[in-house]
């Protein structure tokens, strides 16, 4: 079959069209999935630069070069494992793949079937590509690490109100756990507009001193919750500390070796620190059917009009198409998210993966 994989860690133009082995017969709860569509996360990029190391066993226990990547999809199902319930060949759906696994950038991938859900009826496939490695993320975050109740009379701030897990998370925080107060940051009008759209009752500029911006909307609840999304996670783990309510919680989702915590309020107002990562619960077995129930939860939302689809850019599904995902999320500045289709441009199925 037809794939882009990563031939050697690093730069952009390591990532090459190759033909690879197929994936072969789905065993127990497998699927065999003919890719449709992906899209590119910043952790893409991160892995094909032989940099990821939110695990510190990472490029050990992934398969050996070259790496077909990719964390989202959206395709039909063309076999199942024995062990397979709820999915029938023909199927349409989207998941996100497992770390530790061949990805979604090939015309075949196999996904254990407790990640993955039908797709949602309202959206084409590259719309549903772009929705589940950032909305698993942003609800793991919000809802199971963090543990905001529905209703609360609190407010969230979200660092990067128009990224691709911000946006998601901005809806989550607004239309489902109904926070009065979802305060964003942005720094381009066309960012504020996108991250307002996405949810947001306030946005401040990142740009500048965000602490000071915030006392100064006089906000009618307290800031209780903070969500990490960008770097530098250093600043604004220290602004945290000035900006939570005391019992408050900050949960982070982006790399940084130096958290500076002692001699702030941290202890003070006895703040709680988390890490949120997608890939915990399939990199370490626990919890492995949570990721397709959240899917299928997701798929109602999006159907009755409760969350939005976030995809603001569509790229052909071929080399050239990935290296320039790559390209523009390195370069930062992009709005929700980046999603590649087979069907691109008038772009036949046999041009794909090229």
């Amino acid at each position: 079959m037809k794939a882009i994989a990563v031939s050697k860690y690093g730069e952009v133009n390591n990532l090459v069209a190759l033909d690879v082995p197929h994936p072969g017969k789905p065993q127990g709860h497998d699927l065999l999935i003919k890719v449709k569509a992906c899209s590119v996360n910043p952790v893409d990029t991160k892995v094909r630069a032989g940099s990821y190391d939110d695990y510190p066993d990472y490029y050990e226990r992934v398969p050996s070069l070259p790496q077909i990547i990719g964390f989202d999809g959206a395709g039909i199902v063309e076999e199942l494992g024995d062990e397979v319930e709820d999915f029938s060949r023909g199927d349409d759906v989207y998941y996100a793949g497992s770390p530790i696994r061949h990805g979604s950038n090939a015309e075949y991938q196999l996904v254990d079937c407790r990640s993955v859900a039908h797709k949602p009826k309202s959206l084409n496939y590259v719309q549903a590509a772009a929705m589940p490695l950032t909305w698993i993320t942003a609800w793991e975050a919000l809802v199971e690490r963090i543990e905001i109740h529905e209703g609360e009379k609190a407010g969230i701030l979200i660092i990067n109100g128009s990224g691709g897990v911000g946006s998601v998370a901005s809806q989550i925080a607004r239309s489902v756990l109904k926070l009065p107060v979802v305060v964003t940051t942005t720094s381009r009008e066309e960012t504020t507009a996108f991250s307002r759209e996405m949810g947001a009752t306030h946005t401040v500029n990142h740009r500048e001193d965000v602490v000071k911006q915030i006392q100064d909307l006089q906000l009618p609840v307290p800031i209780k919750y903070v969500f990490i999304t960008h770097t530098p996670a250093a600043k604004y783990i220290k602004d945290a500390a000035a900006i939570c309510a005391p019992f408050g919680k900050v949960c982070n989702i982006v790399q940084d070796k130096e958290i500076p915590m002692y001699g702030t309020e941290w202890m003070a107002k006895s703040l709680t620190y988390v890490w949120e990562l997608l890939g915990t619960k399939p990199y370490y077995h626990v919890d492995v059917d949570s990721h397709g129930k959240m899917l299928k939860q997701l798929a109602q939302w999006l159907d009755d009009g409760t969350v939005k689809c976030h995809m603001q850019q569509m790229l052909p599904l071929t080399l050239s198409g990935i290296r320039e995902a790559h390209e523009q999320l390195e370069s930062s500045g992009v709005i929700g998210k980046i999603a590649l289709s087979v069907e691109a441009e008038g772009m036949s199925e046999e041009q794909a993966f090229a």
